[in-house]
């Protein structure tokens, strides 16, 4: 519906700027014809020959290019070349109007804006595989966008900012991003974006207005009923609307998040290593983790980021002490609250020199800045906790040699990406902090595993899927009856004494989780299987999941014969045996 709309504007604006050079151009045409066919032509052996149209047609034809290819089919009498100049200087100057008409077309807003969208549509249609729609390119759009060409998931992106759009286009990715310069919250342009595509998988709301974000969630959850939707928001109203969507709806808040990941980082700091690996964060490593000090805290401005680490810490029974130009006016208010903006003269009144850390949170990062460097000179051994609020301020928070650096911008698009490309990742990480025995040690394993097999080189995570569209050559193998376990799937194919440097993190089949799985599990078709490898192993078992002779040598060891005479010729052997 969406392309015949743009179809129908797209000509009807050709036609409204075009319609009167066109009929110019015919007019011109017709009469120079009719006049020419009718002026009597030359006597030749006492007959007169008058000049057919498809001759005065064709004599027209070279004529407005001004090539003049002579006098056909005879040469003209005087009456004829007086009227052969006419049409010359007539039909020029008709060109000339009708050549500046479709300058102008190109030139009209409205003609570039119908073109521009009917062809976004029509790259949309041209999306074979699966794809999400990010609605909104800002900071975290474009991180984001950058996540998913780096797993090779393409996208759609809708931004109403024109220089984002623009800036989209030069961007170096793996794979084709769409982009259109549009308000998403508008249905019709959700629907070019291919919300109801059958390979669009999530619309992401992204965009730097809350109401927008929930408008665009409700927009997509109507036009289909059965998309995943991911939609930003950092206000609880807000949050339990979009829950009453109904479908796959995930709420994504920056501040919960990292509150969340920092609770983690104080009871399992080797977990929240492990996160900030997954994520490639830079300069993380799993031989190095950041574990947050237990003791007093400083927490500086009591904003959405400043309640959220104060609930946090209180939980762990922390010690804190909050510092805020406003008076606390909500019911969770901290008992030591210190009105004011903070200096060294507040710092001081918060116990700055027994806290073991502090949190610099508010929306300002010069102001972040400056309070870690007034703490710092008041108590050097500071476990620094900043927020970061602008993507391009980074290099001034590298230098400040922070300890953990909070950039909302990261974390929503970091958590958007795992929600969209490794689902289970959730499922996992609850899996390995849940309050139960032993299960320090199994993260510590975890931990170990990876590093032994992936070490310094960059992680890759991917959700593997065993069917007909993502794994064809596996999906028909189990499917006919044979058996394969894991530990012969992430075989090398080069040395099938070695395996790929990968390690599977956990399964899903049918309604089963089944998580660090044995090299003995026996996959079955429509299985899910997270893990995390080098980018060139998961790459060579993707290769080997879809060649069924691949397959069948890592699982037997056997080299399956190709082609109709080797096939012909292991028969023979076989029936010789």
């Amino acid at each position: 519906m969406a392309e015949s709309i743009d179809l129908n504007r797209v000509s009807f604006i050709v036609m409204r700027e075009m319609r009167s050079p066109i009929i110019a151009l015919i007019v011109v045409y017709a009469v120079s014809i009719l006049v020419m066919v009718s002026i009597p032509g030359p006597v030749i052996d006492g007959k007169t020959h008058n000049m057919s149209i498809f001759h005065a047609l064709y004599f027209m034809t070279y004529t407005a290019t001004t090539t003049g290819f002579g006098e056909i089919p005879y040469e003209f009498n005087n009456a004829q070349r007086f009227w052969a100049m006419a049409c010359l200087y007539v039909s020029v100057i008709t060109w000339f109007y009708a050549i500046g008409s479709i300058v102008r077309l190109f030139q009209n807003p409205f003609f570039v804006r119908a073109l521009e969208e009917r062809q976004f549509t029509k790259a949309v249609k041209r999306i074979s595989g699966p794809f999400f729609i990010v609605c909104g390119f800002g900071d975290t759009g474009s991180l984001l966008a950058r996540g998913l060409s780096d797993h090779c998931f393409p996208s759609v992106i809708i931004d109403d900012n024109e220089e984002r759009i623009k800036a989209l286009k030069l961007r170096d990715y793996r794979v084709a991003m769409s982009g259109f310069c549009a308000d998403a919250s508008v249905p019709k342009h959700l629907l070019e974006a291919g919300v109801q595509h059958p390979n669009c998988k999530a619309v992401v709301a992204v965009t730097n207005c809350e109401e927008t974000n929930l408008k665009i969630a409700a927009l997509a959850r109507l036009l289909n009923p059965e998309i995943g939707i991911i939609a930003m928001s950092k206000v609880e109203v807000f949050e339990e609307t979009l829950a009453t969507l109904g479908g796959e709806v995930h709420v994504v808040d920056p501040f919960k998040t990292f509150a969340k990941v920092l609770g983690s980082a104080l009871k399992h700091p080797e977990y929240s290593g492990l996160n900030r690996w997954l994520a490639k964060e830079p300069g993380a490593s799993l031989n190095k983790f950041c574990a947050p000090p237990i003791g007093h805290w400083i927490i500086c401005g009591y904003g959405r980021m400043g309640h959220e680490v104060h609930r946090v810490l209180t939980r762990h029974g922390i010690d804190t002490t909050v510092i805020d130009p406003h008076e606390a006016t909500d019911t969770e208010s901290p008992s030591q609250y210190i009105v004011g903006r903070t200096t060294a003269k507040t710092l001081v009144k918060a116990r700055v020199d027994q806290a073991v850390g502090i949190l610099a949170g508010t929306d300002d990062d010069g102001h972040n800045l400056g309070i870690l460097l007034n703490a710092r000179n008041l108590n050097p051994g500071l476990f620094s906790l900043v927020r970061q609020n602008r993507h391009e301020n980074r290099l001034a928070f590298a230098a400040a040699n922070i300890d953990l650096i909070m950039q909302p911008t990261m974390v929503t698009a970091r958590r958007i990406l795992f929600l969209l490309i490794a689902p289970l990742l959730k499922p996992f990480f609850a899996y390995l902090v849940a309050d139960e025995p032993d299960r320090q040690q199994e993260l510590l394993a975890v931990i170990h595993r990876l590093n032994d097999k992936i070490g310094t080189r960059q992680p890759h995570l991917q959700t593997i899927f065993i069917n007909e569209t993502y794994s064809h050559a596996a999906f028909k193998f189990l499917t006919g009856g044979n058996s394969l376990r894991l530990g012969h799937l992430i075989r090398h194919p080069a040395d099938l004494t070695k395996q790929l440097p990968i390690v599977v993190l956990i399964i899903k089949s049918g309604d089963t989780l089944i998580q660090l799985p044995s090299d003995d599990y026996l996959i079955k078709s429509d299985d899910q299987i997270l893990l995390c490898g080098t980018h060139p192993a998961v790459r060579l078992l993707n290769a080997t999941l879809n060649n069924e002779y691949t397959l069948a040598y890592v699982q037997s060891g056997e080299i399956l014969p190709r082609g109709y005479v080797m096939q012909w010729f292991a028969r023979r052997q076989l029936f010789t045996i």
